[in-house]
């Protein structure tokens, strides 16, 4: 089944930053380095935010402090995790899906939360020409219900792919203009009846980047969180190394992980955050072909362009936002942008299987 191949990769990401961290993992609690002064270093695993692999390895003084600190990062995670939901009602919860729900009818009153990740999605479309769209939920809404029927049917052969015309019907319903946020009253309100949110391009991304700086106020100093590969760096190891993270490699990942082939490369971060975006985890294949999530906007079919974008920035919600613009904007585009950035830096893996990186790139690599 494809979800039992999505988890492995999962997994195998997991496991790769534990390795690039120098670290063990463990399914839950904690694993500390050996005893010695000063700062220790932990390591816990957790399965239930955002579905997917969520991995964090920190220093600690003491193995009550890093406990505190990963129950209070795994709340605030669950909570963004049930906030950002299109497709779950929560007691209690006013979410994306209770937006989309109102389509037309009414404005919602929503959590700062939501506004900020809205915002922030709303000025990225911008940033990206509107490659990076919150709005084309009908659209992304087809192909979610097509992959879903593939990966319920183990014959490939049963696999079928949405039209031009219900696609190109869909988007008549995709104008981030229709998005109307005020900020005063703390409403969201979609004009378009027939449209939808889909924030799974900045959701993650925002989430960690929030929980990320709460869990620094609350005085982590040093940490490495990685949810479902989306990689955020806290200060420095207590050495004043940095951080490791490694960019996986989309032409050789399975089911089985393996040290040799799991990577393409590996950056060094403090106070950074690296996200990777690819064809090779959410798919299905139809006549041999493989119909990855992340859809163009032009031309509403996954984009051709590459089979990985990885992005480096200070901020994991920019960083997010920009690994899916960056997938569906050619080459030369794309590296236009990314020069034009402030502390952004991006390697494209092109489906010729070539790699290729921004200007500023290689000052992160060892």
């Amino acid at each position: 089944m494809m979800t039992k191949r999505i988890f492995s990769a999962l997994l195998a990401a997991a496991l790769s930053l534990s390795l690039l961290a120098g670290c063990g993992s463990s399914a839950s609690g904690s694993i500390a380095s050996s005893a010695a002064d000063g700062p220790q270093r932990y390591s816990t695993v957790f399965y239930d935010v955002f579905d997917t692999v969520t991995q964090v390895i920190a220093y600690c003084d003491s193995e009550e402090e890093f406990t505190a600190q990963m129950d209070a990062l795994h709340a605030d995670l669950v909570e963004y995790n049930q906030l950002y939901d299109i497709y779950n009602d929560y007691d209690g919860v006013t979410n994306i899906k209770t937006i989309n729900d109102n389509a037309g009818i009414a404005p919602v009153t929503v959590d700062d939360k939501i506004l900020g990740m809205l915002e922030l999605a709303q000025t990225m479309y911008d940033t990206t020409g509107g490659k990076l769209n919150i709005a084309l939920g009908s659209v992304l809404n087809i192909w979610h219900n097509y992959r879903e029927a593939a990966l319920a049917d183990d014959n490939d052969s049963n696999n079928q792919l949405p039209t031009q015309e219900e696609l190109d019907a869909a988007a008549q319903h995709c104008d981030i203009a229709n998005l109307i946020i005020d900020e005063d009253a703390k409403t969201v309100y979609l004009a378009d009846p027939a449209m939808s949110l889909d924030v799974g391009s900045v959701g993650k991304g925002y989430a960690v980047e929030q929980a990320a700086q709460a869990a620094e106020a609350r005085g982590l100093t040093s940490a490495l969180i990685s949810v479902g590969g989306n990689l955020r760096a806290i200060g420095t190891k207590p050495d004043g190394s940095q951080w490791v993270g490694g960019v996986e490699n989309p032409w050789n990942s399975s089911e089985v992980y393996t040290t040799g082939s799991s990577t393409v490369a590996a950056v060094k971060m403090s106070d950074l955050s690296l996200v990777t975006s690819g064809d090779y985890q959410r798919y299905y294949v139809v006549d041999g072909v493989r119909y990855h999530h992340l859809i163009d906007p032009a031309t509403l079919w996954p984009a051709a362009y590459f089979d990985g974008v990885s992005v480096l920035a200070p901020d994991s919600g920019v960083a997010d936002c920009l690994t899916t613009g960056l997938f569906c904007l050619p080459l030369e585009e794309g590296k236009q942008l990314v020069e034009s950035l402030d502390g952004v830096e991006a390697l494209w893996c092109t489906t010729d299987g070539e790699v290729v990186t921004s200007s500023g790139w290689s000052e992160h690599t060892n």
